[in-house]
């Protein structure tokens, strides 16, 4: 009988679709030391006791940073248009100067760039370019992953770190979600800061504090956090965690007596028990979200739209879940652009542009959009030298990109980061130049990142409402970077 039941509980478990919030199963109920730091210092005055929400939008593949902000200004001492459209036309790849939409006030010493036109078509209130006009969007410029800061001098010192498996997409993907590069861990960021933030932000939360909305992912793993997983709209809050093969007939529903029954049996397994546990807490969350209130913002019906869409259903539902922070993972896959570059990155960057600022307006709505920070990751940029030639031009894995930011709690429309070697965070459009990692006729312009994943990171979650004082227990590399705020959000 021991044996069928587990058989039964296992089977059962996966059923209910509670195997994806069971992902980081053998965390369960494992609370550390770091959840009792982050109770003592709920005291601090930088710490917000407002609700705040932060959404990531993981990029998948590596999104071209080179075509998604441009230099349209023509000054001789900067990398200007000349260098952009020099490196790039050629093959195909460059925009016209009057094609991508402009910054209509100088950026850094009265420097003009511009975004791709993607970020400005569509019926969504002409998406994200319309929010750069109301300053309600920042640019991180160049960022990636370092272990610590690193020249192009420095590439080619003996001992000095780099990243491992540099251009590698699931290393470098992995790495972003992380928030380290010197060794493949099993927590993300977004996980960790929710081991730190539960218990004094959410201690009466009926669901954890971090979602994702496509499946198991390593930002969404902490120590002692398991993460809700939850499909896309458009299926409802009510259905995403209902148990599955019951339905209304006695003969399913004895079944579903019985499956209740053996919950509580059959416990002497580790891993029979750690099923029973998170089967419990599904049924739990699962009667938690039987009853939402539809949100009012029309949302595109694109794979992004449809998993902000859920997300913004879940913050709607946030009082009744008595939830006071929460963290969001969704993606966009497609970014991988070696060939066929220009309809692909447009397609997707509307996709993003429109899903994003539904979401925005969304919290407008709400009352929340200074609460609610989206931002987006990469696995890296593209190549400044193309790949190809012509209509099927594409480009290939590179290294520091541009990142975006955007909600009513940013500071304004600006770029933010560390300044590359010509006094801006926009780096040298010069292949083999200062900012390049590669050397020699074979330069293909992957830019070496001035801010790292950490600094990045690190402002969101400050901004968030982790002290500073436990930077290090979610980016234990943070030390080597000496400063951990890159500006672009408001003070707590």
């Amino acid at each position: 009988m021991k044996q069928s039941r587990r058989e039964f509980l296992i089977k059962s478990g996966s059923a209910l679709t509670m195997t994806a919030l069971g992902s980081q199963m053998r965390h369960f109920g494992l609370m550390t030391a770091m959840a009792q730091q982050a109770t003592d210092a709920k005291t601090s005055p930088a710490v917000p006791n407002d609700y705040r929400a932060l959404v990531c939008i993981f990029l998948v593949g590596g999104n071209d940073g080179n075509n998604s902000v441009i230099p349209v200004h023509s000054d001789a001492n900067i990398s200007n248009y000349a260098k952009y459209s020099a490196l790039r036309m050629p093959q195909g790849l460059a925009f016209q100067q009057n094609v991508p939409l402009p910054f209509p006030v100088p950026r850094m010493s009265n420097l003009l760039y511009a975004f791709h036109p993607a970020f400005g078509v569509g019926t969504y209130n002409n998406g994200l370019y319309d929010l750069w006009l109301q300053n309600k969007m920042a640019i991180a410029m160049n960022v990636g992953t370092l272990i610590k800061p690193t020249t192009r001098a420095q590439i080619l010192q003996v001992g000095h770190p780099l990243p491992y498996n540099m251009y590698s997409h699931s290393d470098q993907a992995a790495q972003h979600q992380i928030g380290r590069s010197d060794r493949q861990t099993s927590a993300g960021w977004g996980g960790l800061l929710a081991d730190l933030r539960t218990l004094p932000d959410n201690p009466q939360a009926s669901i954890p504090m971090i979602t994702s909305v496509s499946g198991a992912q390593f930002f969404t793993a902490g120590q002692s956090t398991v993460p809700l997983a939850i499909a896309p709209a458009p299926i409802g809050l009510n259905e995403v965690l209902n148990p599955q093969g019951y339905d209304s007939t006695a003969d399913s529903q004895a079944q579903y007596a019985a499956f209740n029954s053996l919950r509580s049996h059959d416990l002497n397994s580790d891993i029979v028990k750690a099923a029973s546990h998170i089967t419990n807490q599904s049924v739990s969350i699962n009667g938690q979200l039987q009853s939402f209130q539809e949100i009012t913002v029309a949302f595109p019906n694109s794979n992004i739209g449809n998993q902000l869409k859920q997300v913004a259903r879940l913050i709607k539902k946030r009082s009744e879940l008595n939830v006071n922070r929460q963290i969001f993972y969704c993606q966009i896959n497609g970014f991988d652009t070696h060939n066929l570059q220009h309809p692909n990155q447009s397609l997707l960057l509307s996709q993003m542009s429109q899903a994003m600022r539904a979401l925005y307006d969304e919290m407008v709505v709400q009352g929340l959009s200074d609460k609610v920070t989206q931002f987006t990751m990469s696995d890296f940029s593209r190549t400044m030298n193309p790949a190809g030639i012509g209509s099927g031009v594409g480009s290939d894995h590179a290294w520091g990109n541009c990142q975006f930011v955007v909600g009513g709690g940013v500071t304004g429309a600006d770029f933010f980061g560390i300044n590359t070697s010509n006094g801006t965070p926009h780096p040298t459009l010069v292949l083999d130049g200062p900012d390049d990692a590669d050397f020699g006729t074979g330069a293909r312009g992957r830019w070496i990142p001035t801010s790292s994943v950490e600094q990045y990171a690190a402002t969101l979650a400050r901004w968030f409402g982790l002290p500073e004082a436990n930077f290090i227990n979610v980016f234990p590399k943070i030390s080597n970077f000496s400063n951990t705020n890159l500006g672009f959000m408001r003070p707590a």
